[in-house]
């Protein structure tokens, strides 16, 4: 559990969801204590199929960094929310509640009911005062809310990811007075963040990473994930010229679709840097930070600079973040520029917020009403309560009044038992629906684990001189024993009807499992344990070489050196679920690897491969 007075941090992006704690320093300031991210597979326009692997993210970090149903602080997508910026005449505090809400009515491009709102005082340097007004549609807080909910974790506090990057700049930042603009590019949209000194605008552009994904996917006519994994593996950005003589010849074609996707960023930069100019008064950025996942392109950085003609560099939300002993510093480092957001919401816990934007949702206000009447409920009960007793001491006639209202009272029992028993009827239909979510988010959770361990073979066998053959999911394999282990795919399974899986049942050693019971039979009667489910524990490769066999043993070295790794698919130790257990050796892993082509009239030699699970699959 996080400790009370910690925070936790979550950031919802198109690709990636992250996730961290951290404690209050000493000085006021933070330390990150942990930290975790994800990345998601589906294509970020297919918004129906995020919302499962984004609650299944969640669920996992949170199982992760040990925060299941705390309170986490979270911010919605520049792209998700409206922001404008209005300067209302010099007023008193009391009449600015009142004259906000009626410029909102005025400029919110929805009816003001379908919204949640806030706004947040900025600092102006004439009369007129300037206020940052944010809202969302409610539809959409409320479905992320519930996607967040049915991941087992509660809600503190919404912001918008623009203000959190903001606060997140002038904490790290302080003495950073120049024009400066914060380009966050995430998968669907871009947020530009204007910085001068204490001034702040925003706007959200829809140009990100997702469109070079799509630009790579169509070229080559390929789909997205494949072209995802090319750009996140080979992708880099034509700087123009001779840069492109230096690269192979597939890599500089794939660099030149990449450059050509990337123009119109620069192009809507150039756009909303004139309307910052002209329509609110502001400077030319002289420096540009990038933020985000779309950062990580090799040769951006240079890209935006010829384009642009101002200095780039990374953000590092991190210059005055103190780090826990337990935070993988190598992978922090490589992802320091991602994790603004995560930083921007901590520092609300430490009251470091220059802007504070908090967009409720409605489950979330109704619970924090409940909460501010509950103190004054019990006072005014123990008042009652009290009055009540000085009564009865004083007023001999009382007991008589209690039975005459004890008898109105059941009258109220009795037609209250009806509406009460539907009540009832319908909290049972709630928990079959529940179990039902539960059991569809179970077999995401099990789809998801298969497409990961294929996407870690993928990435191991990337090598022209090893392919394999054969993919075998096993069950009942024990290491150190060669006779252990069963293929768990049907022979047909290419016949196999709709719906059907083609992984055969897993039975267990021992008898057989009970008959099912109803819900009724179940609430009867001692517990009856069920036999221990067994699960695809190991996968099994066989394929060829056919240049050196130590093509081979470079593979499982590298999978052997990721191991330990918190994203590991594979673990090579006699025990995969205890990480101090011994390693396999070479040839428990390698059962069979010929040392050499001895036939000369082959071209490659045989090699078969034991690689077993960190997490077993489960047979369902």
């Amino acid at each position: 559990m996080a400790d009370a007075e910690s925070t936790v941090a979550l950031s919802i992006g198109s690709q990636r969801i992250s996730m961290a704690v951290f404690d209050p320093a000493k000085s006021g300031g933070l330390i990150l204590k942990s930290y975790g991210s994800q990345s998601i597979l589906a294509d970020p326009s297919q918004e129906m199929m995020r919302l499962p692997q984004i609650t299944l993210a969640v669920k996992e970090l949170a199982t992760a960094l040990k925060v299941q149903k705390e309170k986490v602080r979270y911010s919605m997508s520049g792209q998700s929310v409206f922001t404008r910026f209005m300067k209302l005449p010099a007023l008193q505090e009391d009449n600015i509640d009142e004259l906000v809400k009626f410029e909102a009515q005025q400029h919110v491009p929805f009816p003001i009911e379908e919204v949640i709102w806030d706004w947040a005082m900025l600092d102006s340097t004439g009369p007129e005062k300037e206020v940052a007004l944010v809202a969302i549609k409610r539809d959409a807080l409320t479905e992320i809310n519930a996607t967040v909910a049915q991941a087992g974790i509660g809600t503190r506090e919404v912001d918008a990811a623009p203000m959190a990057l903001y606060n997140a700049f002038r904490y790290n930042y302080p003495e950073e007075n120049a024009p400066i603009l914060l380009m966050d590019i995430g998968a669907k949209a871009t947020n530009l963040v204007y910085i001068e000194g204490t001034r702040l605008f925003t706007r959200s552009i829809a140009v990100g990473a997702a469109s070079v994904t799509t630009a790579i996917a169509k070229e080559y006519n390929i789909s997205f994930a494949e072209a995802e994994s090319q750009k996140v593996t080979n992708g880099v950005v034509s700087l123009g010229g001779r840069h492109t003589d230096q690269l192979d010849e597939a890599t500089a074609q794939l660099a030149t679709v990449i450059r050509n996707s990337l123009n119109r960023l620069p192009a809507e930069v150039a756009r909303t840097n004139s309307y910052y100019r002209s329509q609110q008064e502001g400077n030319m950025p002289t420096k540009v930070f990038l933020a985000g996942g779309g950062a990580n392109l090799p040769y951006l950085p240079e890209f935006l600079e010829e384009k642009l003609r101002v200095p780039i560099e990374l953000f590092n939300p991190l210059q005055r973040v103190s780090v826990g002993k337990a935070i993988d510093v190598e992978q922090l480092g490589r992802e320091a520029h991602m994790v603004g957001e995560l930083v921007g919401l901590a520092l609300r816990g430490v009251d470091q917020t220059p802007i504070r934007i908090d967009l409720v949702p409605d489950v979330v206000a109704s619970q924090r009403a409940t909460a501010e009447r509950k103190p004054f409920l019990v006072a005014a009960a123990v008042i009652m309560m009290a009055g009540f007793a000085a009564w009865a001491m004083n007023k001999s006639d009382l007991a008589a009044k209690a039975q005459a209202r004890a008898g109105d009272l059941k009258g109220v029992k009795n037609e209250l038992a009806e509406p009460g028993g539907k009540i009832e009827q319908q909290s049972r239909r709630q928990s079959d629906l529940q179990d039902l979510a539960d059991a569809y988010a179970g077999q995401q959770s099990l789809r998801v684990k298969w497409i990961n361990v294929l996407s870690k073979v993928k990435d191991y066998f990337n090598d022209q001189d090893v392919w394999i053959t054969d993919f075998e999911a096993m069950g009942l394999y024990k290491a150190g024993d060669d006779e252990s282990g069963e293929a768990r795919a049907e022979q047909n399974f290419a016949k196999a009807a709709y719906g059907k899986s083609t992984l055969q049942d897993l039975k267990s050693s021992g008898a057989g499992a009970p008959p099912a019971k109803s819900r009724s039979q179940r609430k009867k009667g001692p517990a009856i344990p069920e036999p221990p489910q067994e699960s695809i524990n190991v996968i099994r490769l066989t394929g060829f070489w056919k240049s050196e066999p130590t093509a081979v043993s470079k593979i499982v070295d590298k999978i052997r050196a990721d191991q330990d790794k918190d994203d590991a698919v594979f673990v090579l130790k006699k025990n995969p679920a205890n990480p101090k257990s011994a390693n396999l050796a070479d040839e428990e892993i390698l059962p069979l690897l010929n040392s050499s082509i001895a036939d000369e009239n082959k071209l490659a030699e045989q090699f078969v491969m034991i690689l077993p699970l960190k997490n077993p699959i489960s047979i369902k």
